[in-house]
């Protein structure tokens, strides 16, 4: 690649990168700092138009100053670069800014074999911060292409604390307590509730922006990074997930459902759409590893906006919502997630392992005044209770909140907006 479109491309990413909104200091910025001191590579991952540059651009304002060395691959005049072209790219570094020990690559898995180039530089002292917008780059395998030289954050749209800080609402100490204030939360957090946590489309209020996001997840991503040649199953798995999210399914009645002959390859579309951060599969509990393998899936979504506007009736699904919602701020926590089903085919919606002998059992009901619906959650949890040998449980809902005592056990019902602020424990 010449030199000159290498330096005609940093000269405008810089520019381009300087004229970017500061935005809310996000949760993430602070792990990331902390990894800063170490000789390691930083790699941010998360799904794409969820901040993952402005992420970049804060590290930056807080820790380099004097400057960096930043690209970004996804530049569309980049299409023919390869691992060879890096040495061209650090002499256009060089002649443009002198000597600097820190990179910031933007979508660096765009480019085969990058990771040789990062590693030669650590030889050499240099330190990297970089993003993707797929989860291979937090696998075991770049453990090992970079010898275990890096940290991984993984960087998920607006939280609701970031989400009222976006808004510029200032949660006071007391302010869960007051009743004024708590009004306003709840008003923002049928807000967050239904238009999800993507910064861009918060800011332009504008639905085709994350319909671009999926477009781009499925084309950019996908089809042209796995060389798929027939999309349109691929776009059909696509939506029927984002319109059932909290339901579970086969790989094999998928492959009923949308007439393909091969249950490989839905299983392979499905991966790509979790590598891609779209969509969370999560399995059912047993301490038996096949059956956790073998188990109905259940499906959740990086964002319910996301999922408003390419599938849903939020009004039809408000529950799946909700349910969505503590999906994701599970998982922003934790790794290990499940759902749980009782000897008698109960449903606890997840199952958490937040060390290695605890585990704990959280239910989502949109309320509990319907007193069938109240019979079902608590008939399940009970029951799951017992079979763990547990004596705790949540119940997570809209705006209710109780303790509930049954035979030695208790229960805690707790408003999601509260858990969601640290209020109510896990």
């Amino acid at each position: 690649m010449q030199k000159s479109l290498l330096k005609e491309i940093i000269l405008e990413q810089e520019k381009d990168r300087q004229d970017i909104d500061a935005g809310i200091p996000r949760a993430a910025l602070s792990v990331a700092l902390r990894h800063a001191t170490l000789p390691h590579a930083v790699v941010v991952s998360g799904v794409r138009r969820c901040g993952k540059s402005t992420l970049l651009n804060q590290i930056i304002s807080d820790l380099y100053k004097k400057g960096v060395y930043y690209f970004n691959f996804e530049d569309e005049r980049l299409v023919d670069f390869n691992v060879e072209d890096f040495n061209h790219l650090y002499e256009v570094f060089l002649e443009l800014y002198g000597d600097k020990k820190v990179f910031f690559f933007d979508e660096v898995q765009n480019v085969p074999q990058w990771e040789v180039f990062v590693r030669r530089m650590q030889g050499k002292g240099c330190k990297f911060f970089i993003t993707g917008s797929n989860a291979s780059l937090l696998s075991k395998e770049l453990g090992t292409k970079l010898t275990g030289r890096n940290v991984n954050v993984e960087l998920f749209p607006f939280s609701f604390r970031e989400f009222l800080s976006f808004k510029g609402f200032q949660l006071s100490k007391n302010g869960l307590s007051l009743t004024s204030e708590r009004a306003a939360i709840k008003k923002h957090f049928a807000q967050y509730l239904k238009h999800g946590g993507m910064p861009e489309y918060l800011k332009y209020q504008d639905t085709t922006l994350l319909k671009r996001v999926y477009d781009d997840i499925l084309y950019r991503d996908i089809v042209a990074r796995y060389g798929i040649k027939q999309v349109k199953p691929l776009r059909e798995l696509g939506l029927y997930l984002l319109s059932n999210i909290g339901g579970t399914f086969s790989y094999n009645n998928l492959k009923k459902v949308l007439g393909l002959g091969s249950m490989n390859t839905i299983k392979s579309y499905a991966d790509f759409l979790e590598n891609s951060y779209l969509i969370f599969l999560v399995s059912k509990f047993s301490y038996s590893l096949k059956q956790q393998f073998v188990s109905l899936k259940k499906i959740y979504c990086i964002d319910n906006g996301l999922a408003e506007a390419v599938a849903f009736q939020f009004s039809k699904n408000k529950g799946k919502f909700l349910e969505n919602l503590v999906f994701l701020e599970l998982r922003r926590k934790f790794q290990e997630i499940y759902y749980y089903k009782t000897t008698n085919n109960l449903e606890v919606d997840f199952l958490i392992k937040p060390g290695r002998n605890d585990l704990k059992l959280i239910q989502v009901a949109d309320n509990l005044d319907n007193e069938k619906t109240r019979h079902r959650e608590l008939a399940a949890l009970e029951k799951a209770m017992d079979e763990l040998k547990l004596k705790t449980a949540l119940i997570l809902t809209e705006d209710t909140e109780e303790k509930i005592a049954l035979k030695g056990k208790v229960i805690m019902v707790k408003p999601i907006y509260k858990w969601l602020l640290g209020d109510g424990g896990e």
